[in-house]
């Protein structure tokens, strides 16, 4: 399902470029990416292994990619061309998603090379690497056109953007393109994600920079426009006279793993409220745009990001509107497991988050009053992301006390995963003599209903960065509003001592359900 490209162009497939028979309207035909190389920097890191390799596989199974498409490694190992070819197969026949095909495999393999780097300032590793690029444009077509995958720390973004600026890997040219894809976090902080944004600004265009969210790559998220805008009996009910709260939850059941140098140094907050959560807000609440191209679905979601404030009732007390956690020992799923200060790599003095809670409001007219919460962590009690929107209790019941003891409220939950769909909640009479009414639940399920599989999410995005489209990717400013509401909270924590243990296989800390408390509300038991 693809909500947001309903009419399609057409422009970077080359059947409806040719053949004015074709009508660039007929969601029949897919979208084939051009001609391309593809240069990933850090090409045998952990997302290239599971998520980017195996999906590039599948768009080329797919027959998504250009028969002249070109993979271009870069990495410390010394490896040949047929070593990383035969690295890439190893990943692929092990996690791709689409049958193993040998005649896709030697045309992808056939256009596979490989750049070792002693190090991201080896300035005579970027000659070699603009040699083979432009060599593959020459013995395989690929028109010049170059897209360059930064999966790497971002503290080599610097040395990374100004050596392949100074290659003249980026430069211009007639008639093709270049494009750079960057992987989150795009900063720490507001400061530091402007910095990177000017970094990577200075080798190409504002409009050629890819940030890569995974989440907005998942079917289920882009269904959040389609429920919204699609379909006339949820719209008039989505705003401040009918919904009462909305809770936005990102919940895993794992703890932090093999990723403590990466994960001590930033948190909860920052990993994935930051990005994911508040885009999940600013699809939930954002107004209906006058089309799905890019541009006005930004627009949009930078308007809601733009009001949303951290005040509760006109005043600023992040103690009574945020709460954060980590995960203590004990036992998850009969299993004992580390506190999270016992894992491999975490300093002893910690004070990261493995959990983080907050309530935010949206100061316009549609949502004046209606408070958003967030919540994100590991050692949950199960792994689920959702966003349910609470609707108002109705002001006048004619039922008894007695009959409406087992009601809630009415509710819309938009499950992201593991289980894909959507489930409604709402009131109906216990069949029997008596005037009894129960919560039931009406449940859509991605599974059950489409036969086709959703695509993974990395395929979708690898798509549409090579083809140019950018609805499912946030930009610059997007990212600033982001940073400007987290900001505060990050700085007040960080000043405020330690965070809260909470018990494995729990819903997280104290604090985390005092933030409701204190509106009278309680967390979904997801």
């Amino acid at each position: 399902m693809d909500v947001f490209d309903p009419v399609r162009s057409g422009a970077a497939d080359p059947r409806r470029r040719t053949n004015p028979l074709l009508d660039p309207r007929d969601l029949r035909l897919p979208r084939v990416a051009e001609p391309c190389v593809l240069v990933m920097f850090g090409i045998t890191g952990d997302l290239a292994r599971h998520k980017l390799l195996p999906a590039v596989y599948d768009l080329a199974n797919r027959g998504l990619l250009s028969p002249s498409f070109s993979l271009v490694g870069v990495g410390r190992r010394p490896w040949s061309d047929e070593d990383m070819r035969d690295y890439v197969a190893a990943n692929v026949r092990k996690r791709a998603r689409t049958p193993w095909r040998e005649a896709i495999w030697d045309q992808l393999a056939a256009g596979m090379r490989f750049v070792e780097f002693d190090s991201f300032t080896d300035d005579e590793a970027y000659a070699r690497l603009t040699t083979v690029v432009e060599g593959l444009d020459a013995d395989r077509g690929t028109s010049g056109n170059r897209a360059f995958y930064l999966s790497i720390p971002p503290g080599w973004f610097p040395a990374v953007t100004e050596r392949i600026a100074a290659s003249g890997l980026v430069d211009e040219a007639a008639g093709s393109w270049r494009r750079v894809v960057i992987e989150k976090p795009f900063g720490h902080d507001r400061a530091s994600a402007r910095e990177l944004d000017e970094l990577v600004g200075r080798i190409v265009r504002p409009d050629d920079v890819f940030r890569v969210d995974h989440y907005l790559g998942k079917e289920t998220v882009q269904n959040i426009l389609a429920l919204r805008f699609a379909n006339t009996m949820f719209e008039p009910l989505w705003n401040q006279r009918y919904v009462d709260h909305v809770q936005i939850t990102m919940a895993e059941d794992i703890g932090i793993g093999t990723r403590a140098g990466y994960y001590d140094t930033i948190g909860s907050a920052r990993d994935v409220i930051q990005n994911h959560l508040l885009q999940l807000l600013a699809l939930t609440a954002m107004e209906e745009p006058t089309s799905m191209s890019a541009p006005q679905v930004r627009a949009e979601k930078e308007k809601v990001l733009a009001a949303v404030r951290l005040e509760r009732d006109g005043l600023l007390d992040l103690d009574a509107t945020t709460a954060r956690g980590r995960y203590a020992a004990g036992y998850q799923g009969g299993v004992p497991v580390r506190a999270y200060l016992d894992e491999d790599g975490v300093a002893p003095d910690s004070r990261t988050e493995t959990f983080a809670a907050l309530r935010l409001e949206i100061a316009n007219r549609r949502w004046a009053g209606v408070p958003f919460y967030l919540r994100a962590g590991k050692r949950l009690a199960r792994r689920v992301t959702e966003v349910a929107v609470v609707f108002k209790q109705p002001p006048f019941l004619p039922f008894g006390p007695a009959a409406t003891a087992g009601v809630g409220s009415n509710a819309v939950v938009l499950r992201i995963q593991p289980d894909e769909g959507i489930t409604m909640r709402l009131a109906s009479k216990v069949p029997g003599t008596q005037m009894e009414l129960r919560d039931v639940s009406m449940d859509f399920g991605y599974g059950a209903t489409f036969n086709e599989e959703s695509p993974e999410a990395y395929e979708r995005l690898i798509l549409d960065a090579l083809l140019g489209d950018a609805p499912l990717f946030p930009h610059q400013r997007e990212v600033d509003l982001s940073w400007r509401i987290l900001d505060p909270v990050i700085e007040h924590w960080a000043a405020n001592g330690r965070p809260e243990d909470y018990r494995p296989g729990s819903w997280g800390p104290e604090g985390a359900h005092e933030l409701l408390a204190r509106d009278n509300r309680t967390w979904r038991r997801s």
